[in-house]
């Protein structure tokens, strides 16, 4: 855990004394000094801005405790403490050792805030090494980052760097006229397949593998209940069959972080009914637009609310839904089209579980919006454990789209725009049944390449995540080269399950 700064890590005693204008810490050859008025929201996101204009990225680590704190009071005093050893994301069984490092970090945070057992919120993870706690006072984040048992500290109630997107970035609910030129029709009933489908030859990979056997789960903004074909009695339309959808919810909307409101499974966004429709809409006999594993069994999670992760809720509805999807068998297929600038302890901790368990998990390399613009790729496609994915157009030579991230970290791209700014994204299924509209960014390209992964997983139902992960490289342009905005590049879904 980072220090108050670089010289008090050196020092080993420290003393709290208190002033009637500042807290100080004294040590035997320094005296830090730490106001007592907190920054202004301002000048906390003035001090992000820099930092991520500087070097792409921005650790509440790497901030002393008097900008935590001030951030902290102007997010409802939460603050999200992993704990443990370095590295020691989660815990299956009991941990005698990590029960007591946390139960020890409890009580210092008690005797520090000096309160009551019957006022005093937290709030435990089960599985990951994480507990969100109230903190209100400086002392206790001096103290908590001196700890050896504090693996990071970050005041996840702090939404104010983007609260102009709250609740409307990527969605959209309304239906829209699709042209004709934008896609092709199949059996049966004139099914109708996007046009970026062909650019990767997926129709073609159909003769091989329909995504039959194999489970993707989706964490979004949930899947819409006016939906009919990504709803149970619809799921297996046309020439679709044998398959389930499941939607779980783990998003609360409520405006105190202690709520257990929990916001139900359905979408009130679009996103991820559109997410879900690339991935596995049925082969209808509706006229309505295909699913790359139209034969996939989904499981689609209400984990935020929008595409930002800038809530506290989200991040941990997003925590919540990966370790529990981290937990079923049949899940092997993980699709993320959500992200952040920067990287979210608890989030990074489920991703590393979900990963533990074989997952193979795709994240969106970032779509713009008027606040991610001018970034490369977001968190948590900057993981190690994701595969991280944009979009590009349909030219002769590789260009990302009007609004896709690019950049070192992506592992793969999906033609998914015209070039030179022509009107054209693929088609999904709607928010409401018999609607169609059309989808675009890293998001898209996200899902599409999740469903590829499904068709060869289903195709080669023995394979670990490595053997399909490099069945995907292989199948890549670039291969065995990696580009270094593109990854190994555009796939070719037919030669990936041949």
């Amino acid at each position: 855990m980072k220090k108050i700064n670089s010289l008090v890590m050196l020092l080993l005693v420290i003393t709290i004394v208190s002033c009637s204008k500042d807290a100080v810490i004294q040590t035997p050859s320094e005296v830090v000094q730490f106001s007592e008025t907190p920054l202004t929201i301002d000048q906390i996101n003035q001090e992000i801005t820099e930092s991520l204009d500087d070097s792409g990225d921005f650790d509440w680590n790497k901030q002393d405790a008097h900008f935590l704190w001030s951030a902290l009071g102007h997010g409802q005093n939460v603050l999200t403490i992993g704990y443990g050893n370095e590295g020691q994301s989660f815990s299956e069984a009991f941990d005698r050792e990590l029960e007591e490092k946390k139960n020890n970090l409890l009580a210092l945070i008690k005797d520090q805030e000096e309160v009551s057992k019957e006022d005093f919120k937290f709030r435990a993870d089960e599985i990951l090494t994480v507990f969100d706690v109230e903190v209100t006072k400086i002392e206790t984040v001096i103290a908590l980052m001196e700890s050896d048992y504090v693996r990071y500290l970050e005041p996840n109630g702090y939404n104010q760097y983007t609260v102009e997107q709250k609740s409307s970035s990527g969605c959209d609910t309304e239906g829209a006229s699709i042209s004709a030129a934008h896609y092709s029709t199949i059996s049966p009933n004139n099914a109708q397949v996007s046009w970026h489908f062909d650019e990767h030859n997926i129709p073609q990979a159909w003769n091989q593998s329909t995504g039959s056997g194999v489970t993707i789960g989706l964490i979004d903004t949930g899947v819409s209940k006016s939906q009919l074909l990504l709803n149970s009695s619809g799921i297996n339309d046309g020439y679709s069959s044998g398959r389930t959808v499941e939607k779980f919810g783990t998003f609360i909307d409520s405006n105190w972080w202690w709520s257990s409101n929990y916001d139900g499974e359905h979408d009130k966004c679009g996103h991820g009914t559109a997410m879900g429709s690339t991935m596995a809409s049925p082969r209808n006999d509706n006229g309505m637009p295909v699913g790359v594993a139209y034969n996939a069994n989904l499981v689609a999670y209400r984990a935020t609310e929008d595409v930002l992760l800038n809530d506290y809720h989200e991040r941990k509805g997003v925590s919540e839904a990966l370790t529990q999807l981290g937990d079923r068998s049949d899940v092997k297929i993980i699709s993320m089209s959500i992200g952040y600038v920067w990287s979210i302890g608890n989030v990074e901790d489920a991703v590393e579980y979900a990963y533990s368990k074989g997952k193979l998990i795709f994240a969106a390399g970032g779509t713009s919006t008027s606040f991610t613009n001018g970034y490369g790729v977001i968190f948590p496609a900057t993981m190690d454990e994701t595969i991280a994915v944009t979009g590009v157009t349909d030219g002769s030579s590789y260009a990302r789209c009007d609004v896709c991230h690019s950049g070192s970290k992506i592992d793969f791209t999906i033609i998914m725009e015209g070039d030179n700014d022509t009107s054209k994204a693929p088609p999904v299924l709607g928010f409401n049944n018999g609607e169609r509209r059309y989808t675009g960014g890293s998001s898209v390209a996200t899902a599409t390449t999740a469903g590829i992964a499904a068709l060869i997983w289903s195709k080669y139902p023995s394979w670990s995540r490595t053997q399909v992960l490099n069945r995907l490289k292989e199948s890549a342009e670039f291969y065995p080269s990696k580009n270094g905005s593109f990854g190994y590049g555009n796939i070719d879904a037919l030669e990936a399950v041949q």
